[in-house]
């Protein structure tokens, strides 16, 4: 976060940093994409929910960048 004012130190300390933990665990935990069912265009659950989760780190991304700008 800048506060806009020279002299006064860039400071990265926002809650909003917190966010961005979600795109680096939630993949991380395999007990959610550990089967076949449902199907998703003829693809299993793996391939569409990998794809969701780049979503959720686009997501994440842009709010903490709009939040922290």
């Amino acid at each position: 976060m800048t506060t806009g004012e020279p002299g006064q130190p860039r400071t990265d300390r926002s809650p909003w940093n917190w966010l961005l933990i979600l795109p680096i665990v939630l993949p991380l935990l395999t007990f959610l994409f550990n089967a076949d069912e449902p199907r998703l265009l003829g693809f299993p659950l793996f391939y569409w929910l990998q794809l969701a989760f780049i979503a959720v780190g686009v997501v994440s991304t842009t709010i903490v960048y709009r939040m922290t700008k």
